[in-house]
């Protein structure tokens, strides 16, 4: 890549492991990101604690719900100031993505997370009759709207981070049956996209109190792709720091266990 800088400004994600991954310190701004992976996996439970950084740091963030699944009271556990998030609920994949280029253009927002791609209907999907053919539509939507974000993201050094689910490809042989939803566009204009997953449970006793996490840097234009991380994200509390810190600790020969 041939735009690898080093004064590229960037936000924590939340988790030490995973900033290292990164290679630039965390998530860069003037960037589009992609977070995908299965349900329950923790993807917005990572953009949440992003958009906590983010605002720790006096950047002012927004969160367009298009899933209309925010949980206001697990976003301020972990750390989200609420009050100062701007919060849309558009109706329609094309309203979701004009609010998200109008906030951009406006230059007051610094980070924009879209809750998910899989949720950005199109118009004419939500409008047309059971059994007409809407194949393709949402990934023209996604394509035209990429070109415009990608410039105006540049040009005002917003952060757009789309939420991506998993879905597996029907009758695939060979190679890999997953796919993310939304067609190639958001791969191709990304920056950066994480693949995150549940690897494990914790628990205390018989009781799961967390997941064990694993992120794979899947593409990364800021610094070297194809690292990974791995974290706790505990239940009401978010990502397990501290844990994390001990790790890091005892891997460099910083602390004994």
């Amino acid at each position: 890549g041939d735009d690898r800088t080093m004064d590229i400004e960037t936000v924590s994600t939340g988790s030490l492991s995973l900033d290292i991954a990164l290679g630039a310190g965390g998530l860069p701004f003037g960037r589009i990101i992609e977070i995908y992976g299965p349900e329950s996996s923790g993807k917005t439970t990572l953009t949440l604690e992003a958009i906590a950084e983010a605002q720790k740091k006096g950047k002012t963030c927004a969160f367009i719900d298009a899933e209309h699944a925010l949980d206001p009271i697990y976003a301020r556990k972990l750390g989200v100031d609420i009050d100062n998030l701007l919060v849309s609920q558009p109706d329609t994949g094309e309203q979701a993505l004009e609010i998200a280029d109008a906030l951009t253009r406006s230059g007051a927002v610094d980070m924009i997370v879209i809750d998910s791609v899989a949720a950005l209907t199109p118009k004419a999907e939500i409008e047309g009759e059971m059994g007409d053919s809407h194949m393709g539509l949402q990934a023209r939507m996604l394509s035209q709207a990429m070109r415009k974000l990608t410039a105006n993201i540049k040009n005002s050094n917003t952060m757009m981070v789309f939420i991506n689910q998993i879905r597996m490809k029907i009758g695939v042989m060979f190679g890999n049956p997953e796919t993310t939803t939304g067609g190639n566009a958001l791969k191709f204009y990304a920056s950066v996209r994480l693949d995150i997953r549940r690897i494990g449970a914790i628990k205390e006793g018989d009781e799961v109190v967390g997941n064990e996490t694993r992120v794979k840097v899947v593409k990364n234009k800021v610094a070297a792709p194809f690292k990974q991380a791995e974290f706790q994200i505990l239940y009401g509390q978010g990502i397990n720091l501290q844990g994390e810190l001990v790790d890091l600790g005892v891997k460099h020969k910083l602390v004994e266990k």
